[in-house]
């Protein structure tokens, strides 16, 4: 291949990454919305084998992202509800936020009763359909209960309207009357631990995973508490909401992707400078990862629409592996002295990188096997940033390095050949035999301590500042959450309301047992029409007789003109759900309907509140038609446990895979001895991860592949490149050695990443990497090193 034509080669790649960077700059920069997702919850996979369970997760999931709920508290009432409403007002004030709710609108408080009035004798409470259905029920006394009742501070109905309290009743089981916020001045206010609390509601003008309205939002949120501690002392804001935890989780990610991308990119410059002692192989291999992270980030776009937080980071530790490419090149021209020759030192490394190449895709390909779209991600992040580097080694870097370079430095080349030799007398004869079996003696106590901890709360760690603060708002708010619910299905509404019932019959026994808050749910606030049919049906027999009625009103102290309205308001409508559903009060409950679909029939969610586990939930909808306990927690952790176990036998399947590659390439006698370092590698890495009381995750597993590739990789850059280099001893391992060590230096920062996904990546390659680097030099031929 001539000067031109290789000139000609590397001007086309480059001027390629060239349009793929600028393609890149704008998906990332020049759009509206940042294609970096930041809503956790999209990482995860589809959990749910019924598909209106997977959407109803994702509805109730979303159904709040966009909305922030505030605190607003000081122990004295009068400073809370101050703050609360300057709080309103200030954020009112800010277009980031498309609504605020502070101060509630005045209002008669039978506007929330006067729409029941139509259906009062539809609408019974189980006790007083018991007490109705029991023999000798007297209406008198029940009269004469309702008039000694105490004054209602809730949401009451007339006395003339509901003589018996009926409706009364039934209207003090329903959400708003039970919750511990109570209009105060019309604010809701609620009173703990001797302080005020005072609930402010917003809802963002756009997405909480938005960049741009999550910086606004917070800007302005902190703004407005400065202002609510200088003007009222004392006063405290507690804050829940997507937002919150989008920023954080954002903020995290930054820190990691600066933390892992600096220290490594100044760690690897000052090994490259080094050993190679010129900046100039510094500048190309950087050149050369920077175009793989490049073409990776671009493709994983156009891909997938946008970028995982996950991602990211992992792209800044995929610098360490990407960069083994050049290094191998570098190290080729650098050991041929005078007598290089760019094409020919091309035909040494190709069948090399080209050997390595394959094995790491093929790792990430398994990696991408598994249905979690944010390993999906990552693996294609990874195949195309290591392909890219690869093709950058083959298309540019010949044109670039037509001179003849340096040697590698003496201290490194002597420093390795030392620690290869030492490996190989070691790993020889019957000292190998027996340094093994002290090995696996050694590795058995570690692997015995080996357990496994499938929990999906180890994908992710929120802020424990924020957890707290949730936990705060739903014990004092009575807001539950929407981690676990209940779904309920039939063929029309009604019968998803009446199956939704025989739910709530149960999860009333476990509310009085004390082994749930409560539940939210349609049933408890639109009755079926078989259940309104039968309350009617109870009350009949009081109203067969109009004179008896009346009698008994006129007892009790009514006028004849409001006993004459109630009784001719018998004997009513029902309340039908569709009519419900439009009317303002089911504003906050809309979604706990699914609504009506052709195939599907109807749907509705039901909502447990409290610490119920999923043992007790399970065993709530056990056996019920139509109702399912939806638990996306427990589901993505039964996912990730069934893949975990499949892991093992994807780890086998690839290096039954990797076998008759290097048969093709080294005849099967030679495979177990290349095979060797990375598989022993991962066997020690297991026995630390044991002793290191580390429980297995598929996290663990996956990395234990990558471990299994690098590893491979390295065998093969020992072998291949040691007859090219004969005339230096030490020369090849010292390259082996380099790349290992940037892989360190990469992949083995995660182990301090803020996310616990990435740190069990991260720790698992740091010990497999650093194990196979070391065992490495066994796999050469003995003649090399001697």
């Amino acid at each position: 291949m001539k000067r031109p034509v290789l000139w000609l080669r590397a001007g086309g790649f480059a001027a390629a990454m060239l349009l793929l960077a600028l393609l890149g700059a704008w998906l990332l920069l020049g759009r509206d919305r940042s294609p970096i997702q930041t809503d956790l919850l999209a990482m995860l996979p589809a959990t749910e084998r019924n598909p209106l369970a997977e959407v109803a997760a994702q509805r109730l999931a979303h159904a709040n992202g966009d909305r922030v709920v505030l605190l607003v508290s000081n122990a004295d009432d009068g400073r809370a509800k101050a703050a609360a409403r300057q709080l309103g007002h200030a954020l009112a004030d800010n277009p980031v936020f498309a609504s605020v709710t502070a101060e509630l609108p005045p209002f008669d408080v039978q506007q929330l009763v006067a729409p029941y009035l139509a259906h009062r004798f539809w609408l019974l409470t189980d006790a007083d359909r018991q007490a109705l259905a029991r023999p000798g029920y007297d209406p008198a006394q029940a009269l004469a209960q309702r008039i000694n009742e105490p004054f209602s501070t809730g949401v009451g109905t007339r006395l003339q309207d509901d003589p018996f309290g009926w409706l009364q009743h039934w209207l003090d089981q329903q959400p708003w009357s039970r919750s511990p916020l109570l209009p105060e001045d019309n604010l809701l206010t609620a009173h703990r631990d001797d302080r005020s609390y005072v609930l402010v509601t917003a809802t963002l003008n756009g997405s909480a995973y938005d960049d741009s309205i999550q910086q606004r939002a917070l800007g302005a949120l902190a703004q407005a508490e400065h202002r609510l501690a200088h003007n009222l002392p004392g006063t405290r804001i507690l804050r829940t909401g997507a937002l919150f935890y989008a920023a954080a989780a954002r903020a995290e990610a930054e820190h990691d992707v600066h933390m892992v991308g600096l220290i490594s990119t100044l760690g690897i410059a000052l090994l490259l400078l080094g050993v190679f002692r010129s900046p100039g192989p510094l500048l190309l291999a950087f050149l050369s990862t920077a175009m793989g992270i490049i073409a990776a980030t671009t493709l994983s776009v156009l891909i997938f629409g946008q970028i995982y937080l996950l991602t990211l980071v992992f792209g800044a530790a995929l610098l360490g592996e990407a960069v083994d490419y050049s290094i191998q090149y570098l190290s080729a021209r650098a050991n041929a002295g005078d007598a290089w020759e760019p094409r020919q030192g091309l035909r040494q490394v190709r069948p090399a990188l080209l050997l390595a190449l394959g094995t790491s895709l093929l790792g990430y390909a398994l990696l991408g096997l598994v249905p979690f779209p944010a390993l999906r991600q990552m693996a294609c992040f990874a195949m195309t940033g290591m392909a890219a580097a690869c093709l950058s080694v083959f298309w540019l870097l010949p044109a670039w390095l037509q001179r003849p370079a340096r040697p590698l430095s003496t201290a490194s080349v002597q420093g390795a050949l030392f620690l290869q030799r030492f490996v190989v007398r070691l790993s020889g004869g019957r000292r190998g035999a027996l340094l093994a079996v002290v090995a696996l003696l050694l590795a058995m106590p570690g692997w015995y301590q080996l357990r496994h901890d499938d929990d999906v709360h180890l994908l992710i760690s929120p802020p424990a500042t924020l957890v707290a603060q949730e936990q705060q708002i739903r014990d004092i708010t009575g807001l539950g959450n929407g981690t676990q619910f209940f779904l309920v299905q039939g063929v029309d509404g009604e019968q998803v309301l009446q199956r939704e019932a025989a739910l709530d019959q149960r999860l009333q026994r476990m509310t009085d047992a004390g082994q749930l808050q409560g539940w939210l749910g349609l049933s408890g606030m639109v009755p079926s029409l078989q259940q309104q049919h039968a309350s009617q049906s109870l009350l009949a027999p009081l109203f067969a007789q109009p004179q008896r009625m009346r009698q008994w009103l006129r007892g009790a102290g009514f006028r004849d003109a409001d006993i004459d309205r109630f009784i001719q308001a018998w004997p009513g409508t029902p309340l039908a759900l569709a009519d419900w559903l439009k009317s303002p009060i089911a504003t906050p409950f809309r979604y706990l309907w699914m609504g009506e679909q052709e195939r599907a029939g109807a749907a509705a969610l039901v909502l447990p509140q409290g610490d119920a586990t999923g043992a007790l939930l399970r065993e709530a909808a056990a056996g019920l038609p139509g109702v399912t306990l939806v638990d996306k927690p427990a589901g993505i952790s039964e996912l990730f446990g069934r893949y975990r176990r499949y892991a093992s036998l994807w780890l086998l399947a690839a290096i039954v895979l990797i076998v008759p590659v290097f048969g093709w390439r080294y005849g099967l006698r030679h495979v177990p001895r290349v095979l060797a370092p990375p598989v022993l590698g991962i066997g020690f890495t297991l026995a630390m991860l044991g002793y290191l009381h580390q429980p297995l995750t598929l996290f663990h597993w996956m990395a234990l592949m990558l471990v299994l590739g690098v590893g491979a990789n390295y065998a093969v850059f020992l072998r291949e490149g040691e007859p090219h280099a004969v005339h230096r001893p030490g020369a090849t391992y010292a390259s082996v050695l380099l790349s290992a060590i940037t892989a360190l230096l990469s992949f083995g920062l995660l182990a301090f990443s803020s996310m616990p996904a990435l740190r069990d990546f991260g720790l698992t390659l740091l010990l497999g990497i650093g194990f196979t680097g070391l065992l490495v030099p066994a796999s050469a031929p003995r003649t090399t090193c001697a």
